[in-house]
């Protein structure tokens, strides 16, 4: 069965161009704009992995990710941002991956990849 993905990021030409080329891969993807949503859709959707934004109007990605591990230790969460500095951030080394956002999605692609074939 496929897994499931959840993209979290308030832009949408983003959300669709990561929904396109990930279910060109053979996932199964949902989007949320900002963490309310994505919270609603964890508990509807129940993804395996979910990618989230750290930049986000209302709740960050940071908080967001803490809260969703907070509930559920072993969802897989990737963090992709165009700020690299977060990466030295300790509060961004909780999620599973990092990945500085770029229109070549290969990192993203195998960092997925990898998390699921460990999960």
């Amino acid at each position: 069965m496929p897994k499931k993905i959840l993209i979290v990021d308030d832009d949408d030409n983003l959300r669709e161009l990561y929904g396109f080329e990930l279910t060109q891969e053979g996932f199964i993807v949902d989007t949320a704009e900002n963490a309310e949503e994505a919270f609603n859709k964890i508990e509807t959707f129940k993804p395996d992995l979910i990618t989230m934004d750290i930049k986000m109007p209302g709740m960050n990605g940071i908080e967001c990710m803490r809260k969703i591990k907070e509930a559920n230790r072993d969802m897989k969460v990737i963090l992709s941002t165009a700020y690299s500095g977060y990466k030295e951030d300790f509060s961004t080394w909780v999620s599973d991956a990092y990945v500085v956002k770029s229109s070549d999605l290969t990192e993203l692609k195998v960092s997925i990849k990898k998390l699921l074939k460990e999960s």
